[in-house]
């Protein structure tokens, strides 16, 4: 029998008005192919006679289903989902299931679960006009208030793998498929800490498993009482083994891009690297023009960027100043400065802005030392080496270049005066402390 608890204080109350596809926008829903499902289930064996397993955000149950058709129906069963159309669909699948209809994010429970396996939603909880999950907008402060890895903008699937792991017994285990972007963004710094702090971690790289969805995805399994990392490549090859782990960016750290490193000098350390004015910056500039005039150029934006070029004429933007003004949205426009591409994967797009133009987008990079040939830099950030030392590191973890993996990039030493590098290091160490 069916037991399907509700939880009234936790409905919201339009969802019932959405269509289909505008509730799966609204609440992160992304579907799991049936091959992933039953990875997934297959790493949830469970290590007792009896176990409690639990489904955050489980819709009609999927991964329920498949661990009662392997493991069979006398385990306890329970998920929980936010709105109850879903449920209806579970109740004639899984019957021996207890259903609850809460906000997962919100769900009061002393209970605790061997098993916290799933597919939590996916997405920034904010104003209609930017991000997809807007209609949890007002729940948005309840969610930060009780998450200590909330950071930045976050993303709501790293608050329910979260609450998720606070909910394991002592010795649990939580299976979760999740985007890539907590291995190496900062926003995720928390989270990774806090993961490495609660048990073992296990990674299997899967990339874009999802039809029509523009996301890598990774499955992510947690064990309390153990530590250390493991990282796949794919569902059976390890990749990276790390018997401590402490919450560093995960990636793929194969010997010959970790020698590149340990011999090259940060880009970091050489360069200050910068961000583009906002847009509503360039709206604000009294000179700035939505048509072009004489005595005025283009704002720049990354599809003016190429490597090793720049299409100073084409105006993609929509907007238009005078040059000689640019330093007042960013001081460093004046100046010719290499610029690098955020907007174009990741992988690096340099050129030098000889022209001082102003911009849009885009990193752009001012180096800390004298002695720094930007031009040789320009050329050796878009070379084929470089190239593949983000792309082996990182694949498609993210869909952009972050500053962190841009500062990350090793220098040769032949491209920098190493006295002036040093005198600089020394002076900002000493000044820190």
């Amino acid at each position: 029998m069916v037991e399907l608890l509700y939880a009234p204080e936790h409905r919201h109350g339009g969802a019932g008005r959405l269509t289909p596809k505008e509730r799966e926008r609204a609440f992160g829903v992304v579907n799991t192919p049936a091959w992933v499902v039953e990875f997934m289930v297959g790493l949830a064996e469970p290590g007792r006679e009896r176990s409690r397993i639990l489904e955050p955000a489980c819709a009609d149950a999927p991964f329920l289903q498949a661990f009662a058709r392997r493991y069979g129906v006398h385990h306890d069963l329970i998920g929980v989902e936010i709105g109850n159309e879903a449920l209806r669909y579970a109740h004639h699948a899984l019957p021996t299931a207890i259903l609850i209809e809460a906000d997962f994010l919100l769900w009061d429970t002393a209970e605790r679960f061997d098993i916290v396996l799933g597919n939590p939603p996916y997405g920034i909880i904010g104003d209609s006009s930017h991000y997809p999950i807007h209609v949890l907008k007002e729940r948005k402060q309840l969610y930060r208030a009780r998450s200590r890895t909330w950071r930045g903008k976050y993303n709501i699937y790293g608050a329910f793998i979260e609450r998720a792991v606070n909910l394991l017994k002592p010795d649990g285990k939580l299976v979760f498929i999740v985007p890539a972007s907590w291995l190496v963004l900062d926003d995720f710094v928390l989270l990774r800490q806090f993961l490495a702090q609660m048990g073992g971690l296990k990674v299997f790289y899967l990339g874009r498993v999802f039809p029509k969805r523009n996301v890598s995805a990774v499955v992510l399994v947690l064990e309390r009482g153990k530590r250390g990392l493991d990282l796949y490549d794919g569902t059976d090859r390890r990749a990276v083994c790390k018997a401590d782990y402490h919450g560093e960016p995960i990636r793929f750290e194969a010997p010959e891009w970790i020698e590149m490193e340990q011999r090259g000098v940060p880009l970091g350390e050489v360069f200050h690297i910068h961000f583009a004015a906002r847009s509503t910056q360039i709206r604000r500039h009294p000179d700035v023009r939505r048509e072009p005039e004489a005595g005025l150029v283009p704002v720049l934006t990354g599809r003016n960027l190429k490597a090793g070029w720049i299409d100073y004429d084409t105006c993609y933007s929509g907007y238009w100043m005078p040059r000689e003004r640019a330093s007042e949205l960013r001081p460093f426009y004046a100046i010719p400065h290499l610029v690098v591409a955020h907007t174009k994967g990741t992988r690096v797009v340099a050129a030098v802005d000889e022209r001082c133009h102003p911009w849009r987008e885009e990193f752009h990079l001012v180096p800390k030392v004298d002695g720094v040939d930007i031009g040789q830099v320009c050329d050796y950030l878009n070379s084929e080496r470089v190239q593949r030392y983000v792309a082996c590191l990182y694949c498609d973890f993210v869909p952009h270049l972050t500053a962190t993996m841009l500062e990350r990039v090793p220098l040769t030493p032949n491209l920098i005066d190493q006295r002036a590098w040093r005198y600089a290091t020394r002076t900002s160490h000493t000044s820190a402390t």
